[in-house]
């Protein structure tokens, strides 16, 4: 048993610990609010400008550049606090939507509908005694995956990720990528929730495919980011889906194993100015409080310790990771943002009808397929 003497000068110690953090936490603080108050309002301008250049921005009602000016100091202001904190996994910065407010940004958006139902939920991928799964996968490596594409101011992102899980594949099935339509489900699948630009859901997204006999390509029916009367003469067959599945819910083992063998679309809960301003590294939320976007798992793996998805979104390559976000892996139940809540991915069995017309479409549309590479922005 230690002296009297001893457990005070542990307790003089311990305090002292103590102080010695509360000081560094509060200095961190002052470091970034100095940071902050430094930039003077000609510099935010400056920086303003520079940024309507980069993203082709401009303002024509009487007062509203001075308004989106405001909007985007809080938007400057939230990203200098947020990466001031180096013991964060993952970094903020300016994007195409830093002179929008998070209500802006979401109603413009963010367009996925979330079908509690879960009928056709398979047991394909659960996970059993024996499985050997990699530790880590990136379909972009393997071909599988076209660039990031572009959704635009339209609330269409629930049809993107099922696109790019039925072009991956049908890469893996026939051995051509190929750039999908989009538009086409915008346009064409009307069923209740599907409401085009103004949201579906993913679910609904495969099942015109199926019920449709199959999709056209993006060159034949391109995108236009704003819905359109379905056009019976651009309804070319050109790669079909047998079904699709879904995997068993907040599971991320079943998940996991789900995407090393395909490209599996998903919901998450996207509402938050950490999300909207997303920049690199690990995402860990917070995320938003229910499931409102559509986006697609292409890969997973581990950095320093922390295991991640790679998730493609459809905001554009100046959104993110050059289009891609990480998100934390392995957290339990339904996984950041509810990212294992309700996984869907696409079935096929074998070649497309009109397969001999396919070879001209190959790699189409695809500007990089680089880790890391991608070409468009909105969600």
């Amino acid at each position: 048993m230690g002296s009297p003497k001893s457990s005070i000068s542990m307790s003089l110690l311990f305090f002292s610990s103590l102080l010695v953090l509360s000081l560094a936490f509060d200095a961190s603080i002052i470091t970034y609010a100095k940071k902050w108050e430094q930039r003077t309002n000609d510099e935010v301008m400056a920086m303003f400008e520079s940024w309507l250049v980069e993203y082709g921005k401009s303002y024509n009602a009487l007062g509203e550049k001075e308004r989106r000016f405001e909007i985007f100091k809080d938007n400057l202001r939230f990203v200098d606090e947020h990466n001031a904190d180096v013991n964060r996994s993952y970094k903020v910065g300016l994007n195409q939507f830093s002179d929008l407010t998070l209500e802006e940004y979401s109603s413009i958006y963010l367009g996925t509908k979330f079908d509690m139902r879960m009928t056709n939920v398979s047991d394909r991928y659960e996970p059993r005694v024996g499985d050997q799964l990699p530790n880590s996968i990136d379909w972009r490596k393997k071909g599988a995956v076209l660039g990031v594409k572009n959704q635009g101011n339209c609330g269409s992102c629930w049809t993107f990720a099922p696109i790019a899980a039925v072009e991956a594949i049908n890469q893996i099935v026939t051995g051509n990528l190929i750039s999908l339509s989009e538009q086409q489900i915008v346009d064409c699948q009307r069923k209740s929730p599907n409401n085009g630009c103004k949201g579906g859901s993913r679910a609904g997204a495969y099942q015109f495919i199926i019920d449709n006999g199959g999709i056209n390509t993006e060159a034949n029916y391109p995108y236009k980011a704003q819905d359109g009367e379905c056009d019976e003469q651009k309804n070319q067959k050109y790669v079909t889906i047998d079904r699709y599945e879904n995997v068993p819910r907040k599971n991320e083992k079943a998940l996991q194993k789900a995407v090393s063998n395909q490209l599996v679309s998903v919901g998450i809960a996207s509402n938050s100015s950490e999300f909207k301003a997303y920049k690199s590294g690990i995402f860990t939320g917070p995320c938003g409080a229910k499931i409102d976007h559509a986006v697609t798992i292409v890969g997973y793996g581990t950095e320093g310790g922390m295991d991640y998805w790679i998730v493609r979104n459809s905001w554009g390559s100046n959104w993110g990771e050059n289009g891609y976000v990480r998100m934390q892996r392995n957290v339990g139940n339904a996984g950041t943002c509810f990212i294992a809540t309700s996984p869907n991915y696409p079935v096929k069995y074998g070649p497309n009808p009109t397969n001999a017309h396919l070879s001209s479409y190959s790699m189409s549309n695809d500007n990089s397929l680089g880790a890391n590479d991608g070409e468009s922005n909105n969600a």
